[in-house]
């Protein structure tokens, strides 16, 4: 026989007998288990370096009518229709149809070898047509014995997918060096993939992975089934198990595609067998088993047994299975997919509870759904029926159900994603009716069940669904506020009320121009506009598919609620929406505008990310809106969205979807370039957002509730502020609000009519986002600081919005951080009215701190007086005259005045004389109001900073000696005290120790009080100014002091000197020791000596063994003590013998005491 591709001639068939017709159709899949998957991996963007600009085709000869037909035949019928069709087929026809069989598209073999692929523009984010025509398949196949080129870009809108879920799954791209495809290509390109050979529809090779340092050379048995363009089973060697085909099958898929010329093509086994005579077949099966004994000789033996048996089932039917006849008409015409494979790598994915990166694989698999929708693959759906069951069975549902807990934040992501690509499967315009009924009962199955996730995030009630104007009346139904439990299927359910064959839908997509008919009846009020444009609101859930119409029904209600004549409540946002209908919108819109600049596959750059290029695309000629384009509309929509009123919805995870469901679409705004155009549309948008009603988070009046704007308007300031700095600064201190915060009307009052009524109670502190909000609300103010630098009225007007709006001291003390950062930089000269404004928010920032506690409260002081510093002089005496509404006593007497009146202050604002005074006298006559309101914290600093001027400082130390008396305690006394003597007044010194010796109190077992020091400096100061000072002392000593240590430490301290050496005129020293016999030591000594016998009797009464030695210690030091009087050794040896009296019982001490002292 002719190879396939090297003859096209018309050969004369043999006739066909029905009996070998039938010998070819059972399917291979009723006689072959689904082939071994390959290795997953990574996505693709590209095939290589055969890849072919789309615009760059070689010039190839016209195919012939016999191609053509082929190619045709070989896509859409099983080889089975067609012969029973015809009842002669040619055998050149026969060998097209196989030749065309196999896929022609690289992309496709991509999509099966890897997780993730970037198939061009939009192929990671999610377009708005269910309804896009299928993908074009790049440039025709080449004729016989030419390589066929490699596959185009399938086309860019998306079928069925949405936006913003599994954003990480796709960005990575395919390339990794190890990932399938990257592997298949390279062993391609090596020369790798040999014995190809093509029976039917029946390809196999081998496969060698090459030798390596550490591994020898591999080869390995590569197999692949196929049909109508689909592999439908793959069998390789490798034995790895994946989702996804292995490098190898890879490898041999490309070989057939990219070099057909190269396979031999041989017709359907059964074909061959025909052609043969009896002695033939015996001679083949005999050859067969012998080069297999090993493998096939038992089944051939049963085989041969029951072909003998008259009865046997075999015998029954006429003809047998050809595996490599292609399938039977009643089999599933879809790629080969790993059911098995992909419960097994859900289930472990699950199990591993979002660690590892598992989150991530969950993203990819979705990823890979929405690229299997978007091709038209079945196996989309049966993949996520795959995943979805695995999702019912995981055991954490029954868990949190039963704990009453929500699911984490990844968990919650994944299931809403699950959700919604479920409503894309069902809004699928091409499925057929019993599947979608299948898929419908399969959702409500999943729904009913118990530990079904709720729609909102938690195991409870969700708020209504409210998104449309209600009428007043609705607004207080009971049956307006309550709804059945939601699912995450439940908009999928509620899908099936959508058709895509309503006559008004129908008409929007088949006509550009259409429009109201002249005389509308009534039920065709609600489908246009006042202007006769065509509206498609959907019917249970939200606008999702159609462009144009929606964006009108968007732009009409936004019109009707500016005018204030509706009441209502949106608790259900488009932004955050399960859905997002917005980013839908948005992304579709945009596709219709992107320079599709990836129109080859390339492999080089697939880890690189490119910004979007777009260009404006006008609406058709006779469409209403031609005037504008869909880059315009899309913007559009997108201003719309983001600027509607809506009400924070309960939970963290639904606040937190709304603040990031926020960001992404600003980002995807960020990314349009802004011409004239659309210059043209953000104005007129952002005027209709101010001037709108109840519709507008931006208008006049807004609910306490609503989500704020912060965010939004940032984008807005900076788009428009190069264009419209009047209208961009207008529209940005209007979305300062943050009302949850701020004082609202009455709910119930509706005089204002714009006044919005609400049907959920106060939920505030339950804003869990609002630290998040606040911090957007200070980003928003910085950067109409920052535009604003220079400019002293617009300065103001944004300093008076910070002050009203923002209401955390931590945040306006950022932004008076980045306003003096901005107003002084380092290098350059430094901008006074900016910096008066950081001032100004400073000094708001310790009124609002004054009273209440911050642990950066001595961080803003700091900083204050240096901003302060910078301003000038004045400021510097402002704020130290009216430091009783901004800092604590402590506060500016230890920071505020100590930097005013420094050297390094003096310095850097290079004061005259007349300047440093005043600031001295403002920094005394603040020390002296301080410490008159808190001398306990503030006299030792007002001495300090009076000591200067004799008058303030006597006032001052007048101050610390009336307090003294009251609630000054006896370190802060000490503390004083040390200061005098240090500044030369040791009498002063000597009165202020004493009267802290007056406040303490030391007992008996207080031989570490840090207090010791200061009794002893005490006495050392009196015994220094004499003998009268130091009889002063002694009686407060002794009072006071009841610690034995101690009391002999001073005694022996009293005794080693001459009283009187502190050097004051008029006081000499005595130059004689002073008697312990005589006063004042006498007293000093008898209290010392009672404090050891009490001391000894205490410890005595609770002492264990193991403090026997100690004690013998504590009572050698007493005895030094009693031996400094005359009669002292007397004394001692009673009590040692009263001890022994009245302790004998533990004669173990009593024993060591008799060894040591008689």
């Amino acid at each position: 026989m002719a190879d396939g591709g090297e003859r096209e001639e018309l050969l004369s068939p043999s006739p066909v007998s029905p009996a070998k017709r039938l010998c070819s159709w059972p399917s291979p899949q009723a006689h072959h288990p689904r082939g071994l998957p390959g290795a997953a991996g990574g996505g693709a963007e590209g095939v290589g370096s055969s890849c072919l600009a789309l615009g760059a085709r070689p010039h190839l000869q016209p195919e012939s009518l016999l191609d053509c037909a082929a190619k045709t035949v070989a896509e859409k019928w099983a080889y089975e229709r067609v012969e029973e069709r015809f009842e002669r087929i040619p055998e050149p026809v026969q060998r097209r149809i196989v030749y065309w069989s196999f896929p022609r598209n690289e992309r496709e073999i991509c999509m099966y070898s890897s997780f993730q692929y970037r198939g061009g523009p939009g192929a990671g984010a999610a377009s708005g047509s269910l309804g896009a025509p299928p993908a074009e398949e790049g440039p025709p196949p080449p004729p016989p014995g030419a390589a066929a080129p490699a596959g185009s870009a399938p086309g860019t809108v998306a079928a069925g997918a949405t936006p913003g879920l599994g954003a990480g799954a796709g960005a990575a791209g395919c390339g990794g060096e190890g990932l399938p495809f990257r592997r298949g290509i390279r062993l391609l390109d090596s020369g790798s993939v040999e014995n190809v050979l093509q029976v039917g529809f029946h390809l196999s090779g081998t496969v060698t992975e090459l030798a390596t340092a550490s591994e020898p050379a591999v080869t390995y048995k590569v197999a692949i089934s196929f049909d109508r363009c689909k592999i439908t089973s793959v069998t390789c060697g490798c034995g790895n198990k994946d989702i996804f085909y292995c490098a190898h099958v890879v490898a041999l898929s490309l070989y057939r595609i990219r070099k057909p010329d190269q396979v031999k093509l041989r017709l359907p086994i059964s074909e061959t067998l025909f052609q043969m005579n009896r002695d033939q077949l015996q001679k083949f099966i005999q050859y067969l088993i012998t080069a297999h004994h090993t493998e096939v000789l038992p089944t051939a033996q049963k085989l041969a047994d029951e072909i003998l048996s008259s009865n046997s089932e075999i015998n029954q039917v006429n003809g047998a299975p050809d595996p490599t006849a292609g399938a039977s008409i009643d089999d599933e015409n879809c790629w080969h997919l790993d059911e098995e494979q992909v419960k097994e790598q859900v289930k472990l994915f699950l199990s591993q509870g979002g660690y590892c990166g598992s989150g991530k694989q969950l993203n990819s698999m979705f990823a890979k759904v929405r690229e299997m929708l978007r091709m038209r693959d079945s196996n989309g759906a049966r993949m996520l029926t795959l995943i979805t069951e695995q999702f019912m069975a995981d055991p954490r549902l029954t868990l949190w159900r039963q704990q009453g807990t929500n699911m984490t934040d990844k968990c919650r992501q994944l299931w809403d994603e699950l959700g919604a690509l479920w409503v894309c499967i069902i809004l699928n315009p091409h499925c057929k009716l019993e599947e979608k009924s299948c898929w419908l009962q399969q959702l409500q199955k999943w729904s009913d069940l118990d530990v079904c996730p709720l729609e909102d995030g938690n195991y409870g009630h969700e708020l209504p669904n409210i998104t449309n104007a209600l009428p007043q009346h609705a607004i207080h139904s009971p049956d307006s506020l309550s709804r059945p439990r939601r699912t995450v299927f439940t908009r999928a359910i509620e899908g099936r009320e959508l058709h895509w064959q309503d006559s008004h839908l129908q008409r929007i997509i088949s006509s550009d121009v259409y429009t109201a008919p002249a005389c509308q009846r009534e039920s065709e009020r609600l489908l246009f506009n006042s202007q006769g444009q065509p509206l498609w609101l959907g019917k249970s859930s939200p606008p999702l598919r159609v462009l144009e119409p929606t964006s009108n029904s968007c732009q009409g209600q936004m019109k009707l609620l500016q005018r204030g004549t509706t009441t209502i409540t949106n608790l259900e946002g488009w932004v955050g929406h399960p859905l997002d209908p917005i980013g839908c919108l948005f992304l579709t819109l945009t596709e219709a505008c992107r320079l599709n600049d990836d129109g080859y596959l390339d492999m080089s750059d697939m880890n690189e990310s490119r910004p979007p290029v777009y260009q404006h695309v006008p609406v058709a000629a006779g469409s209403p809106n031609s005037n504008e384009s869909y880059l315009s509309l899309a913007l559009e929509v997108a201003l719309m969205g983001l600027g509607q009123q809506r009400v924070m919805p309960e939970g963290l995870y639904a606040q937190d979807k709304v603040c990031r469901n926020e960001e992404q679409l600003l980002s995807q705004l960020q990314e349009l370039q802004l011409d004239d155009e659309l210059v043209q549309t953000l104005q007129k948008q952002c005027i209709l957002l101010l001037e709108g009603g109840p519709f507008s988070s931006l208008g006049e009046v807004i609910h306490r509730e609503s989500v704020p704007m912060h965010t939004f308007a940032k984008y807005l300031f900076s788009a428009l502020l190069p264009h419209d700095p009047d209208l961009s600064y207008k529209l940005a201190l209007r979305a300062m609000r943050l009302p949850v915060l701020e004082n609202s009307a009455s709910a119930g009052d509706t005089s204002h009519p714009h006044h919005m009524v609400s049907v959920v109670p106060s939920r505030y502190p339950r804003w869990f986002t609002l630290g998040h909000l606040e911090s957007q609300q200070c980003e928003l103010a910085s950067t109409m600081l920052t535009a604003a630098k220079g400019d002293t009225l617009r300065l103001r007007t944004i300093l008076e919005a910070i002050q009203k709006h923002i209401h955390s001291s931590s945040l306006i003390f950022k932004l008076a951080q980045d306003a003096f950062k901005i107003a002084a930089p380092t290098d350059s000269s430094t901008d006074s009215t900016l910096l008066n404004v950081a001032l100004e928010l400073g000094l708001q920032v310790m009124r609002m701190t004054l009273s209440t506690l911050n642990w950066r409260r001595r961080e803003m002081v700091r900083w204050l007086v240096t901003c302060a510093t910078e301003v000038g002089v004045r400021a510097l005496v402002s704020i130290l005259q009216s430091w009783y509404t901004l800092f604590t006593p402590t506060e500016a007497t230890s920071i505020v005045a100590a930097t005013a009146v420094s050297h390094t202050t003096i310095l850097r604002l290079s004061l005259d004389y007349p300047q440093r005074e005043e600031l001295a006298t403002c920094a005394r006559t603040l020390a002296l109001q301080c410490a008159m309101k808190d001398p306990q914290s503030c006299a030792l600093s007002a001495l300090t900073l009076c000591e200067k001027d004799h008058i303030a400082f006597e006032a001052a130390y007048q101050i610390a000696i009336d307090a003294a008396a009251g609630g000054m305690t006896h370190s802060q006394l000490f503390t004083i005290a040390r200061y005098m003597e240090l500044r030369g007044y040791p009498l002063r010194a000597f009165k202020l120790a004493s009267l802290a010796m007056s406040h303490l109190n030391l007992a008996y077992n207080q031989d570490t009080h840090p207090a010791i020091n200061d009794v002893l400096w005490a006495c050392a100061l009196s015994h220094s100014l004499g003998k009268n000072e130091l009889a002063a002392l002694i009686p407060l000593v002794v009072k006071s002091v009841h610690c034995a240590t101690v009391l002999s430490d001073i005694l022996r301290r009293c005794t080693v000197t001459a009283p009187g050496l502190a050097g004051i005129p008029g006081r000499r020293s005595s130059g004689k020791l002073m008697s312990t016999d005589k006063a004042p030591l006498r007293q000093l000594l008898d209290a010392t000596i009672n404090a050891y016998i009490n001391t000894t009797h205490s410890r005595l009464t609770h002492i264990s063994p193991r403090h026997y030695g100690e004690f013998i210690e504590f009572l050698s030091k007493a005895r030094e003590t009693f031996l400094l009087p005359q009669d002292g050794h007397l004394q001692f040896a009673q009590f040692i013998d009263n001890l022994k009296q009245i302790y004998k019982g533990k004669k173990k001490l009593m024993l060591l005491v008799r060894e040591r002292f008689g």
